[in-house]
């Protein structure tokens, strides 16, 4: 597995772990459980905005990794 498609998986991981906690957000009764998982999903919207300039500097450094 090349660089570029292990850090496209990371990216997928990371995309679905925040579509998960947006859900345990919307369906948590507890408030103080809402807060927290917001505040997680909030984290991975900035590791996923990270991820993905990693991923276009990789791709414009690394050309063979475009595309794939």
């Amino acid at each position: 597995m090349t660089v570029g498609s292990q850090v496209k998986q990371s990216l997928a991981s990371l995309k679905s772990i925040h579509a998960g906690l947006q859900g345990l957000a919307l369906i948590s009764q507890d408030e103080q459980a809402q807060r927290t998982f917001h505040e997680a999903m909030m984290l991975t919207e900035e590791i996923i905005a990270d991820i993905k300039k990693r991923l276009s500097k990789l791709e414009w450094e690394e050309p063979q990794y475009h595309g794939k």
